[in-house]
């Protein structure tokens, strides 16, 4: 009875039912847990060090990392029908906002690995210098020199890699703290054809038609003014020149407002094609750039052109 009591009370905290409910999916090491469920690696460390003790979940270590999955054992050392419960009460929890928080985050890193081509025990996956940072790599090679900004650009890793490729790359973001960090790891790289600048996404502080490519990654959905932002995007680019844009697909994900200051879940197809010929530009396209099956994320990437004789009158005044 002491043991059964003790199994109990350990089951009773809502932070292992959580740990045990993803690792029901899959395994993970602590750093992916820790995004999954949004807590302190030393919380998830500490849960998890309990659960093991328990002798309901284990550690097995491949290539350098440690990962924690569900013990086989405990399937017939007693707990059996526990797990049983257990299936019914997370089927049951589906629909619940915090599981269905942890489920799209669940998923985002089965899509990071999927497109790190990560073997994770799958030897079939195992293709030495198969790389997508080596493909795109490879791609910028097909790029003539180009003078790009990239809007939004947080801690910069993107920034740097069109570095590889571009004449110069400005990289512009309303974060003191993020451009810190961005311009440290550019030093660390040995990188120097970046400029950091602070801005907004509706006041660039370039000058009119100063770049040859306008990337926004991720950034669009932080707009307040969508339309402002891209006005702005059209205005700093040279006739000619592209935007390019990867962005959500419109989904339900409500926690992201919080978490990560999200103006907008994401956008249709239609919404941002209509943002792009809004603006003047031509030739739009877009297309599904990455998607996971369950993922609730799906990225989209879209593109246009501005045209070399401007189209209205706004544009003639500029």
């Amino acid at each position: 009875m002491q043991l059964a009591s003790g199994l109990f009370k350990l089951l009773a905290d809502g932070t292992r039912l959580r740990l045990l409910r993803v690792l029901s999916r899959d395994r993970f090491n602590v750093s992916e847990l820790t995004g999954i469920l949004s807590l302190a690696q030393s919380g998830v460390s500490r849960h998890l060090g309990l659960l093991k003790e328990a002798g309901l979940v284990t550690e097995e270590r491949e290539g350098g990392y440690v990962y924690c999955r569900l013990a086989t054992e405990a399937q017939t050392n007693g707990h059996a029908p526990l797990w049983a419960l257990l299936d019914a009460q997370f089927s049951a929890s589906s629909d619940d906002p915090a599981v269905r928080e942890d489920d799209a985050r669940l998923q985002e890193v089965l899509r990071h690995r999927k497109e790190n081509f990560e073997t994770h025990g799958d030897l079939r996956q195992l293709v030495p210098g198969r790389s997508w940072a080596a493909w795109a790599r490879a791609l910028g090679h097909l790029l003539p020199p180009l003078d790009v900004v990239d809007i939004g650009c947080g801690d910069g890793y993107l920034t740097l890699e069109m570095a590889r490729w571009a004449r110069t790359v400005v990289g512009i973001d309303r974060s003191d703290a993020v451009l810190e960090r961005a311009e440290a790891l550019a030093a660390r790289r040995r990188v120097t054809n970046v400029e950091w600048m602070k801005g907004d996404l509706c006041h660039l502080p370039l000058s009119d038609t100063s770049v040859d490519v306008v990337l926004l990654s991720q950034a669009l959905h932080h707009a307040t003014d969508p339309e402002g932002a891209m006005a702005e995007a059209v205005r700093v680019l040279r006739p000619g020149g592209r935007v390019l844009i990867l962005d959500l697909r419109e989904h339900d994900q409500t926690w992201v407002r919080t978490r990560f200051g999200d103006q907008r879940l994401g956008f249709t197809d239609d919404d941002l094609d209509a943002l792009l010929t809004g603006s003047g530009l031509r030739d739009t396209r877009v297309q599904v750039g990455a998607r996971h099956a369950g993922d609730p994320f799906v990225v989209l990437i879209a593109s246009a052109v501005k045209s070399h004789t401007p189209h209205s009158k706004a544009e003639k005044n500029q």
